[in-house]
């Protein structure tokens, strides 16, 4: 488990407070979405779950291991894999398969392991067939997943991903997003940052955060049926809860907690049955 208590953190020397007291606790194996304005804190938060940033106030512990520790930081981040919104920033290897060894190869694994590792990051998010195409030549959405095979090859317990299908066309998009609910179900943590509340709703909780606090945590349904607290942040609601509302306010029986066309198509048949009866 990942536990964060009362955590602040400013950055210096600008002064500027990007956590405000967050306390917050995420499962091993939980799919967890942090969703929020612009300047809200969720990068800022998702750095810390694996000591990239350290705490100013308050305590974060992963596993039992204090982030604080020094001792602990490499453990840490094999525990809690990062991915970040841009794949440049961590992409280091000419190749796909020499980037994606280049975490064993610090933790000084054999050969013969680095190789297994190698091979089986990339057969988890289907790129096995590029491992020797160099990165320059691949297109964003491979960058993203050589990225995630490279944080895969460290074997992580949670793997947080900032913005992964950020400047995706759909196509790419909906690939990496099949990635990490397949790493989902593989058993594999997952926290994930997205301006998208379509991509949000399918996860298994929202934390939403806002001026650098958890202004609101729950499920999908939970979260998207305080339209009026989210609309306070700024934040837009997935075009289907938006149309439930406003059918509600017509005077429709019609419930506005929804969370995809599923639940739309439910609530229009069930409406619909009641307008025939």
């Amino acid at each position: 488990m990942i536990i964060l208590e009362d955590v602040y953190y400013k950055y210096e020397p600008e002064g500027i407070e990007a956590l405000r007291g967050v306390s917050l606790q995420v499962s091993e194996g939980e799919h967890l979405a942090i969703i929020g304005p612009n300047g809200c804190g969720k990068t800022t938060l998702i750095r810390h779950l694996n000591s990239l940033l350290l705490p100013a106030s308050g305590k974060i512990s992963v596993g039992g291991l204090d982030t604080k520790e020094f001792k602990h930081h490499a453990q840490i981040r094999s525990l809690v894999g990062m991915v970040f919104q841009n794949p440049d920033n961590q992409i280091v290897g000419m190749t796909v398969e020499e980037d994606v060894a280049f975490g064993p190869e610090n933790l000084r694994l054999p050969t013969a392991e680095i190789k297994n590792r190698v091979a089986e990051s990339l057969a988890r998010v289907g790129i096995s067939g590029i491992a020797s195409r160099n990165i320059e030549n691949l297109s964003g959405g491979e960058k993203r997943l050589v990225a995630i095979a490279g944080v895969l090859a460290m074997r992580p317990r949670y793997i947080a991903l900032d913005e992964p299908t950020a400047f995706l066309d759909p196509a790419a998009a909906q690939r990496v997003l099949a990635i990490i609910d397949k790493l989902h179900s593989e058993g594999v943590g997952i926290i994930h940052i997205t301006h998208n509340m379509a991509e949000a709703a399918l996860t298994q909780r929202i934390v939403v955060m806002n001026e650098g606090r958890v202004y609101l945590d729950g499920t999908a349904r939970e979260i998207f049926g305080k339209a009026e607290m989210l609309r306070q942040t700024g934040m837009q609601l997935p075009q289907i809860t938006e149309l439930m509302i406003k059918l509600k306010e017509t005077g429709l029986p019609v419930r506005t907690d929804i969370v995809s066309m599923e639940d739309a198509l439910e609530q229009i048949i069930h409406l619909t049955g009641k307008i025939k009866d």
